[in-house]
């Protein structure tokens, strides 16, 4: 059980995400909320307040009628409910909720106390409400998709809930519970706000965790299996670089081959004295892919790392407009929504997975090319070459997933389109930057889920599943639980997707 109080780290936020953890509201909260909702139901008597009392956006020069108030919040969540594409995912949806609970829960967004009840209700009773890809620009927040969500806390739209798709209603019969009170401005509170893609970015962050680690690992494997040279991930070597994520991914590859009966030391062959041959038939040193996987997995670890901090930063932060500010008894109006913090990250994220990406796929390319590893059959091809195919089809695959990779890693950070009648003249898209890693991430999965079929079957081609270090022979071990040795010919896709659901559930 997590209880929200003071300051929410990423590594609680991710236990209630992936490790299904509950959340509770301590009483510090809940008295900081209902302060908040007290100032400003009296603070606002007689006071123009931005979405209290007049219109949104270019329409704010409009005063509301005091009896249409309330309705002017339902409006407001029901016309901008308006999303389209494929749903999130449960993870995204559920990280957005809590994102936006903990934001709400700093106690400067005027809400009431009902909003706090009811959405940690929804994260600890696994209701997922329809959010879609498609929608928020992410300036005045994600409008559009925290839209969806106020639709659901308010008793409409719909949820997911035990697998099935149905009306929120209900499900809020099934599991008794009350729609919230909109009282003074929670409509606008809901929906103005970076949540949806700062929930989205945590997701990210945690899986391109996985990815780095299974990056460090494979490099290894395919280090061991052509029995290379440790220097290059010595600590000697990579500590004449100051940069830290190049010394951490050496040092973790050096942890996971130090039982490996492979790796060779140059001292013991190339520094010998007994060299005397004028052209060498073993390599003095290897490509680029197998050489310099510190100094390339290195700035990609201080990104995602650099990533997180910022995420955590943001769902720690009040990301509303306006600011209720009890201390100082004041309104602030300005602009705290806007998402340019999260898109910028979440541009960086799928650039440095996408040169993962690149990376997995020119070492799974030097397993496949006989003429350049000098070692293997073509294609790692265990059957009969021109009759069996091997490898060879499935190369096509993670070449075109890497290229549309590739693609998808320009920038959304610098994509600004005015809308709302110019009142958005300049917006972060920050949520199609995020949406767009995630997609570029599962691209990751897949090309490494083909890297290591053609690792493991490398290592049986050589019949080295003795000799490979005790991290590499776990993960032989669990993928040849999954899929069989291939000799013959067989049917590809179900064996990589069992390989990338390994890869992503562990």
């Amino acid at each position: 059980m997590n209880t929200l109080k003071e300051y929410l780290s990423l590594k609680e936020f991710e236990s209630v995400i992936f490790d299904n953890n509950k959340i509770d509201i301590s009483q510090d909260v809940l008295d900081r909320v209902n302060e908040s909702f007290d100032f400003l139901k009296e603070f606002s008597v007689n006071k123009i307040i931005y979405g209290v009392n007049t219109g949104f956006g270019p329409m704010a020069q409009y005063r509301i009628k005091d009896e249409d108030r309330i309705q002017l919040q339902y409006n407001l969540i029901r016309s901008h409910a308006s999303g389209t594409g494929k749903p999130l995912s449960a993870a995204c949806v559920k990280a957005a909720i809590l994102a936006r609970l903990n934001t709400l829960s700093l106690g400067n967004s005027g809400v009431h106390p009902s909003v706090i009840h009811l959405m940690k209700e929804l994260i600890n009773k696994d209701i997922t409400p329809l959010i879609f890809e498609h929608g928020g620009v992410g300036a005045s927040g994600d409008l559009v998709q925290l839209a969806h969500l106020a639709l659901v806390l308010i008793g409409e739209g719909e949820v997911f809930y035990k697998g099935e798709r149905r009306a929120t209603a209900e499900v809020f019969a099934i599991e008794k519970l009350e729609p919230i009170q909109v009282e003074i401005r929670e409509g606008l509170a809901l929906m103005n706000g970076t949540s949806v893609m700062t929930g989205i970015g945590v997701v990210n962050v945690h899986n391109a965790n996985k990815l780095i680690d299974w990056s460090i690992k494979f490099s290894g494997a395919i280090n061991e299996v052509v029995q290379a040279y440790d220097d290059h991930f010595s600590e000697e070597l990579n500590n004449t670089k100051r940069h830290q994520g190049q010394r951490e991914i050496a040092s973790r590859m050096r942890s996971n081959l130090a039982d490996s009966a492979l790796i060779r030391k140059r001292e013991d062959h190339l520094y010998s004295g007994e060299n005397t041959e004028d052209v060498f038939k073993e390599k003095v040193q290897e490509y680029y892919s197998l050489r310099c996987v510190p100094q390339i997995l290195g700035p990609i670890l201080e990104t995602i790392n650099n990533v997180a901090s910022i995420l955590e930063e943001e769902f720690n932060s009040a990301n509303d407009n306006p600011i209720i500010d009890v201390k100082n008894q004041h309104v602030y109006h300005g602009g705290n929504f806007h998402g340019d913090y999260i898109s910028l990250e979440m541009d960086k994220l799928k650039i440095v997975i996408t040169k993962l990406t690149m990376l997995a796929e020119r070492q799974l390319n030097y397993l496949l090319n006989s003429k350049i590893n000098e070692l293997l059959p073509p294609f790692v091809n265990l059957g009969t070459l021109g009759f069996n195919f091997g490898m060879q089809g499935v190369q096509f695959t993670a070449t075109s997933t890497t290229a549309e990779n590739q693609m998808l890693s320009n920038p959304m950070y610098v994509h600004s389109i005015p809308n709302n009648n110019d009142n958005q003249d300049i917006v972060s898209m920050g949520t199609n930057a995020a949406v767009i890693t995630s997609k570029v991430i599962e691209n990751a999965f897949e090309v490494l889920a083909i890297e290591l079929i053609t690792i493991v079957q490398a290592i049986d081609c050589l019949e080295q599943k003795d000799l490979i270090s005790s991290v590499t022979r776990k993960i032989y071990d669990d993928v040849r639980l999954i899929i069989p040795r291939f000799e013959k010919d067989q049917v590809m896709y179900p064996f990589v997707q069992k390989v990338k659901d390994y890869l992503m559930s562990n």
